[in-house]
């Protein structure tokens, strides 16, 4: 695969050089001017001059004049200079031009979307980030996830997996709540979205924004206490009739990015060696099973690796026609995805369907409607990816007439042979139906005033069915099917108003929503088959049968009103206030809670004293303050609840009830309440230009589902208790390093850091040592026996830990009376990272672009579960490096293969900390003036890598690798960092 990548690496290279040379023409005229300032008529140096189509261009000096030959009939020149609105000149016959340039204020004046609405980007007083367009285009990525991570400050992407079709974990500014959902909420065109990450292809979005503060998250009211990402997709424009049609492709390929070698043949013998020495156990053979001692003895082995692996690839084609007429525009597409991962079995395939569509009826009345449809699909049985790692290198994994062994191992039965899942009948789809429509009603009477009214439906429908067959399940074949369906409906109401009165300009919306979930889940288990023959179809053949089945609703209902204020473009205020109520609340208190919230900004650098200071393009101080919701509970938490259990009862199962929850009628809202102070910047010409933050939220009457002692007859009880609040500091700097006519290089940095404390828990300011929540700390720590080496030969433990032997881990006696006990544990560090950072250097010359995404976590620590493989050691195998503690190899690291019996329930924390090399992107845009020829809009071939490299100290497969994968069985948690080479391109007709 490494040589098939080179070469395609090669050919695309090879092909833009060639296209490059075919685009070069001969000059025929020549041209001189000077560009100078609109205002002031003073020179402009290193202003930019391109010949528009071609990369022919030049810069002028410091007096402001240029010189350029020409290499069109008819040229047109691009005139542009950072902080200045680029301008087209026709050249005509003239051989001397003189050219002014007017300052840009297009970045300020840039409509944001900012939630049910849009303003200029300099009126914005809340904390509103847009991602930026590019990693939205011409990057090959299976999800959005992986397209905005890294790109904002105080938005935490963990990918989690490379597993093909797994979602990264999203998190803005940190956690808020303890058992509460803490991801944001996110909006698709203006309606709150109810699939999933996946179901959003990256090709039909226009822009994202993520809203931070109190301020720009208070409209969403009860959802908006963990940030709220806003998706915009693209839509039609109005054409001269002609649609344009665009497609854009690509295709990779896959490898491991690192990989973790298990032991040698060899290598795993001296270990199972050393295991006995160091467990005072005699050694009888050679290796401990006799499946093994059999092919030693032969020479027989097997690299698991390899078995379980394969080339991964990943292709994708999108096709969109859009255009329009006055009074209709429409946006259709279509893609289909389809992933085949590095270890056999795991593959993934996306189809997606969408359409946009909004008609201008009269002169009052524009309507317009969006629908998709989504097709996820997981099938196919899976490599079982820890059982590869572990197997005995003295093992084989087909038998004579090649058929795989259920037990390689034999006697041992502890580990299946891996590759048995791929036999297994799997079926796994997730698929999305959305449908939405709108009025807009503009009445002529009321100048400024627009009424919308806007549905949305959206179902969900999740089917999975499996079946293991009866050779690999003990002779019980064993199928198990289970359908989940949710069905979302929302009906939102909104009236606006916009007035200006001299200096002064108002914006006021007002907001009455209502929407209701309908959620239906239905499972079963069928167990001895006597054949494999009906697989998962035919669920009454077997000898047992169990069922399982759920079902709630819920609703909320909203109202919101906001005013937006602003005098003379310099004094800003926002005041909203959002009223939401929600059905599963209880009935001894209120289901509605009120979050209100205000904002002021002042721009400063539109101040009459500012103005004598050319090379300030933007100063702006923001300030905001208010309150946000989080209704955190499923339905029916209010009350009590029961299960059923089969009892024996008179020689027959007899159907009982047991209780399970205890109700709670008081139950309320979480409350959040932030303040935000920012400063927005910009300097030479707004050649550098950033923001910097600082926050502080607190979170307070937390949702937290509370143990209760088993003696109640509850298992727990949900109640408001507890307090928590997070303090953080972000910075987003973007620079213009260098700019002429042939090249430019830009540079994008964002950092954030956060601390997080929880104040309260339980009233008492006692700790939930049970649960690892300790007041005055991180939620997410690890609370463990601290690490201080290993004991080492000729040391006496004895006086401190009389259990431990030399190889033992030593752990720190804490409080100080000579001995190792629980008592000793304290919080070792934090799970979760102590500042996340991104930076994106990008460089073009001529037609080429070069973009280099590095991203960056650091300080958090989890449990490496490779350094946990406790009583297994003797029977598995490990990891080539892991160096296990001998008389004869004295590490102060590792433990002995003896130390699992003495680790107290040490949890192996390490720093995950990592820099990584995440995206290099190589394109070449071909000159339009050779498009033309072939009526051709537009062409960009690209060449991409993704996780190039990754500097870490990590023992492990990935530091970032945290979560398994949809409809995963655990083993899939070291599923192995991807390494991807693609190339693709953009056409547009």
């Amino acid at each position: 695969m490494k040589h098939f990548v080179l070469r395609a690496t090669g050919l695309f290279m090879i092909s833009c050089l060639f296209f490059s040379s075919l685009f070069a023409q001969t000059g025929s005229k020549t041209i001189t001017g000077v560009v100078v300032d609109e205002s002031t008529q003073e020179p402009i140096p290193g202003a930019t001059i391109l010949e528009k189509g071609t990369s022919n261009g030049t810069a002028t000096d410091l007096e402001g004049t240029f010189t350029l030959t020409l290499t069109t009939d008819t040229p047109v020149l691009n005139v542009s200079f950072i902080g200045y609105s680029s301008k087209e000149v026709t050249v005509g016959n003239a051989s001397t031009l003189n050219i002014t340039l007017s300052e840009d204020v297009g970045q300020l004046e840039e409509v944001v979307v900012v939630g049910y609405g849009t303003q200029k980007r300099s009126d914005i007083t809340g904390s509103v980030a847009s991602v930026p367009k590019e990693r939205l285009t011409n990057l090959p990525v299976t999800n959005l996830t992986q397209a905005i991570q890294g790109t904002t400050a105080g938005l935490n992407v963990s990918q989690g997996s490379s597993v093909p079709g797994s979602t990264g974990g999203l998190q803005i500014r940190g956690v808020n709540s303890i058992n509460a959902n803490t991801s944001p909420f996110i909006v698709v065109d203006g309606s709150p979205y109810f699939g999933t990450i996946n179901d959003l292809n990256a090709n039909d979005i226009e822009s994202i924004e993520i809203l931070k503060d109190a301020s720009a998250v208070a409209i969403y009211g009860t959802r908006g206490a963990n940030g709220v990402i806003l998706v915009t997709t693209k839509r039609g424009s109005q054409t001269d009739g002609t649609p344009k049609i665009n497609y854009s492709g690509y295709v990779g390929f896959e490898g491991m990015a690192h990989v973790l070698d298990p032991m040698s043949p060899d290598a795993y013998v001296q270990k199972y060696e050393d295991y006995l020495i160091a467990n005072n156990q005699p050694q009888t053979n050679v290796l401990p099973n006799a499946s093994e001692v059999e092919n030693y003895e032969a020479g027989i082995t097997t690299d698991w690796l390899d078995e379980a692996t394969q080339p991964g690839r990943i292709s994708e084609h999108n096709l969109s026609i859009s255009g329009g007429t006055e009074k209709i525009q429409y946006y259709v597409s279509g893609s289909h995805l389809k992933q085949k991962g590095v270890v056999k079995g795991y593959q993934y395939a996306r189809t997606n369907f969408r359409t946009n569509i909004d008609a201008a009826i009269t002169d009052w009345l524009k309507v317009g409607t969006s629908s998709f449809f989504t097709d996820n699909n997981y099938d196919g049985g899976r490599v079982n990816w820890l059982e590869a790692t572990a197997m005995s290198p003295y093992t084989v994994p087909y038998d004579e007439n090649g058929e795989y062994i259920t037990f390689p191992m034999n006697p041992e039965q502890l580990f299946k042979n891996p590759l048995l899942g791929l036999t297994t009948d799997r079926l796994d789809r997730r698929r999305t139906l959305s449908g939405s429509g709108y009025a807009d009603i503009t009445p002529g009477f009321v100048e400024g005033l627009k009424y919308r009214f806007s549905a949305t439906y959206v179902y969900n429908f999740d089917r999975f069915a499996g079946y293991t067959g009866r050779e690999f399940n003990d002779l019980n074949g064993t199928a198990n099917v289970s359908n989940t369906e949710r069905a979302n409906w929302v009906i939102e109401n909104i009236l606006s108003y916009s007035k200006d009165i001299e200096e002064h300009h108002f914006d006021v919306t007002a907001l009455y929503s209502a929407q209701s979930v309908d959620y239906f889940y239905s499972s079963g288990q069928s167990r001895g088959f006597i054949n494999d023959a009906l697989s998962y179809n035919g669920m009454e053949a077997g000898t047992t049968q169990s069922t399982w089945s759920d079902a709630n609703n819920y609703s909320l209902l909203s109202q919101m009103g906001r005013v937006n204020y602003s005098y003379d473009s310099r004094y800003l205020v926002t005041v909203t206030a959002r009223r939401d109520g929600y059905s599963a609340f209880g009935s001894n208190t209120s289901k509605y809670g009120l979050f209100p919230s205000m904002a002021l900004g002042w721009n400063i650098h539109n101040e009459d004293f500012m103005q004598n200071h050319p090379g300030l393009g933007e100063l702006k101080l923001r300030f905001s303050y208010g309150q946000s919701g989080n209704q955190a509970i499923a339905p029916n938490q209010t009350v009590s609840t029961a299960n059923t259990v089969l009892q024996p009862f008179g020689g027959a199962a007899q159907v009982g009830v047991l209780y399970n929850s205890l109700g709670n009628a008081d139950l309320t809202w979480e409350t959040t309440t932030s303040a935000n102070l920012a400063l927005d910047f910009g300097f030479l010409q707004n050649r550098i230009r950033g923001t910097v933050e600082l926050y502080h939220t607190k979170t307070e009457d937390i949702l937290l589902r509370r143990n209760l002692p088993t003696i109640t007859g509850y298992n727990s009880v949900w109640a408001n208790l507890g307090e928590m609040q997070n303090k953080g500091f972000e910075l987003t700097l973007n620079t213009v390093n260098i700019e002429n006519a042939d090249f430019s290089w830009e540079t994008s940095l964002n950092f954030s850091t956060y601390k997080n404390e929880i104040v309260d828990l339980y009233g008492d300011g006692r700790d939930d040592i049970g649960n690892q929540w300790f007041i005055g700390q991180p939620l997410r720590v690890i609370y463990d026996y601290e690490k201080a080496g290993i004991w080492q030969e000729g040391e006496d433990p004895s006086s401190v830990d009389p259990v431990a032997q030399p190889g033992d881990l030593k752990f720190v006696d804490q409080n100080g009376d000579g001995q190792i006990t629980a008592e000793d544990r304290v919080i070792v560090g934090q799970r979760d990272p102590k500042w996340i950072g991104g930076l994106t250097n990008t460089f073009r010359y001529k037609n080429w672009n070069l973009s280099v995404f590095i991203q960056t976590s650091q300080g958090g620590l989890k449990s490496n579960r490779d350094l946990t493989y406790a009583d297994e050691a003797w029977r598995r195998n490990l990891p080539a490096d892991y160096g296990y503690w001998t008389p004869e190899n004295p590490s102060n690291y590792w433990p002995s293969l003896a130390a699992y019996n003495r680790y107290r329930g040490f949890q192996f924390a390490e720093d995950y900390s990592y820099v990584r090399i995440k995206d290099v992107r190589l394109s070449y845009v071909v000159p339009q003036t050779f498009l033309e020829r072939y009526n051709i809009g537009g062409l960009t071939l690209y060449a991409a890598g993704r996780n190039l490299h990754t500097f870490t100290n990590w023992f492990g497969w990935d530091p970032e690798n945290t979560q398994v994968s949809r409809g995963s069985s655990g083993w899939e948690n070291n599923y192995p960092l991807v390494r991807t080479f693609s190339v693709g391109l953009n056409l547009t007709l």
